[in-house]
């Protein structure tokens, strides 16, 4: 994380003009540290009317004002040293600046290669495609338009729907741009131009997302809201009843908001530092305020509750065969194929450590699957016809027929496995406030259905494509305002996740949009990390409460000994001090990280 070079000039001319006046005994660089203060509080305050409201800085602005006009230039100096402290902190808690739509743009095609009608092939810019223009799309590219196909392929559409296994489409169907070709190189007729795609959709759904997400509010200003009156009226009543300026302006030095200013941001530090080290990615304070306040979670099923790829669960056996014989000739007919299915067929062997026989004549048939002979059996691996064997329990799940000379030997079950820590991540969220917990998936609702039952979340919203997501988190924002949090993982979520009140990516496997839209990024592959994130944002958030909160009691017993006179101005600029130190310990003090205590 980094500060701005415009606020680490600041901070290092105000602890210069304070340092020179005490070395030189002189008022003279004084006068600049507390213009350096007076320039940074008018700037702040200018950005806080903006905002529609009045925060901490007022008094900031107000005691160096005052403490100018009757020469305690010391005092000046330091108020302005302590605003530049704070603003910095705040800076380094925030990180650099960043944009949230970068990567998503730079995953958008650029260019298209066109198909004539002679076969041949050129690029060009994609906005130069027209409707009706054929285009060529290569194994392991994204689609560029929505088109038809002209010939069969698989697609890897998880990033646009949530569903983790690739879907074969034939030729004549529609393939919406933005999903991945995983098969030959095939050719598409165009149906859209590059500003109606469905990926450019997408994109215009993320802005407009974006566009209408609240701001976070900062601690400090929530608490100025009767801090700054208060300190403005205790004044006021000391000027009218002792006729003292002094005195007053003794209990606005006192008022100095540097608890807030100062530990606030602190405290906020430390739960970001102690999250990343947990995993999770904070990427900014008022992620983190608003990360400890959440009470409603939508989440994504593939890839978040889920490991978002398919596995093999189970291998159903015929009499008289095993699991490992039917796994073995399965996966030695499947190394001849480069379909995804396959891929985790010959994994899961290769992690038995199966020695695999050689296939011979193996062919990819439209329809039934792939052929082939294994010791000199005629193998086919496909689709379970119906009627099954009596002995294969059919699910709603993906399974995959294993024949041996026309008899049925197996049936390969596979599935997108559930998180080992799903469903304990669950229970333990519920423990730390979490009201509601809505699965919001674009998967079947079979699928989803059964994960949101395993997992234990109060509601399953299935097949939900991007548009439908956003209308979950307004409708639930509308009944929580403020509260409501997204993870996810993919590009389909990006819009939902802008839209939250915080957004929470699986950065481990997600879409570097989803990543980039989000607040809060888990970094390792484990849902766990998201209670781990919540857990650190509460203490951190009831830390700097804690640490602003004695602190500014601190500043009010000053306040009251500058209203009866006890000290002088400068003493409370320097008490203050004081004050600001115990405040930044209390703010330095870890929150324990402990599953068992939640």
């Amino acid at each position: 994380m980094k500060v701005s070079r415009a606020t680490l000039a600041v901070l290092l001319a105000s602890l210069l003009a304070l340092l020179l006046g005490l070395i030189l005994s002189s008022d003279i660089p004084f006068y600049f540290g507390a213009l350096i203060g007076l320039v940074l509080s008018i700037w702040l305050v200018r950005d806080a009317i903006r905002q529609g409201g009045l925060g901490s800085d007022v008094l900031a602005l107000i005691s160096i004002v005052v403490t100018s006009l009757t020469q305690e230039w010391l005092a000046a100096s330091i108020i302005s040293l302590m605003l530049a402290s704070g603003r910095a902190l705040e800076s380094w808690a925030s990180g650099r600046a960043r944009s949230e739509l970068e990567s998503l743009v730079q995953r958008t095609p650029r260019t298209i290669s066109l198909v004539d009608g002679s076969g041949a092939t050129s690029e060009a810019e994609i906005k130069m495609a027209k409707i009706g223009d054929r285009f060529l799309v290569r194994s392991g590219e994204v689609v560029a338009l929505d088109g038809i196909l002209e010939s069969e392929s698989n697609f890897d559409e998880s990033a646009l729907t949530g569903e983790p296994i690739p879907n074969r489409r034939l030729a004549g169907q529609e393939v919406p741009s933005g999903v991945v070709n995983l098969g030959a190189p095939v050719v598409l007729r165009a149906t859209t131009t590059s500003e109606s795609s469905t990926y450019a959709a997408l994109v215009r759904l993320v802005q407009k997302a974006q566009a209408s997400a609240a701001p976070g509010v900062r601690i400090a200003n929530r608490w100025a809201a009767w801090f700054v009156p208060f300190s403005l009226g205790l004044a006021g009543l000391t000027w009218f009843l002792t006729g003292e300026t002094s005195a007053a302006i003794a209990v606005l030095v006192a008022a100095t908001p540097c608890p807030l200013i100062l530990a606030t941001p602190i405290a906020i530090i430390g739960g970001i530092s102690r999250a990343a080290s947990r995993g999770a990615i904070i990427k900014d304070g008022g992620a983190l305020e608003a990360l400890a306040r959440c009470q409603v979670l939508l989440v994504d099923k593939t890839g978040t509750l889920t490991l978002g790829g398919p596995a093999l669960t189970r291998v159903q056996t015929a009499p008289n065969h095993s699991a490992d014989d039917v796994l073995r000739v399965a996966a030695s007919i499947e190394q001849s194929s480069s379909h995804v299915l396959a891929k985790t067929v010959v994994a899961a062997a290769n992690f038995r450590a199966l020695a695999l026989p050689p296939a011979s004549n193996v062919e990819e048939i439209l329809g039934e699957g792939v052929v082939g002979s294994v010791l000199g059996k005629a193998i086919r691996i496909g689709r379970l016809v119906e009627p099954a064997p009596a002995w294969v329990e059919v699910t709603t799940g993906i399974q995959i027929c294993v024949d041996e000379d026309g008899e049925v030997i197996g049936v390969l079950d596979l599935e997108d496995p559930i998180r080992t820590d799903a469903a304990e991540t669950v229970k333990t969220l519920r423990k730390l406030g979490l009201k509601r917990i809505l699965l919001v998936s674009g998967d079947r609702k079979p699928a989803a259905d059964a994960v949101g039952k395993a997992v234990g979340v109060d509601q399953v919203f299935a097949e939900s494509r991007p548009k439908d997501k956003l209308l979950v988190v307004s409708a639930e924002q509308a009944k929580s305002p403020g509260r409501v949090l997204f993870v996810g993982d993919g590009i389909n979520d990006a819009p939902a996740l802008a839209a939250a009140d915080v957004g929470v990516a699986m950065g481990a496997r997600g879409a570097s949009a989803a990543s980039e839209t989000a607040d809060v990024v888990i970094i390792e592959d484990s849902i766990s990390r998201l209670s781990d994130a919540i857990q650190i944002a509460q203490g951190a958030r009831n830390r700097a409460l804690q640490a602003a909160g004695i602190g500014m009691a601190l500043s009010i017993l000053a306040m009251f000994a500058g209203a009866f006179g006890w000290v002088s101005v400068t003493q409370n600029a320097l008490l203050q001090e004081v004050i600001d130190a115990v405040a930044i310990c209390i703010a330095l003090i870890p929150s324990r990280l402990i599953r068992s205590s939640v």
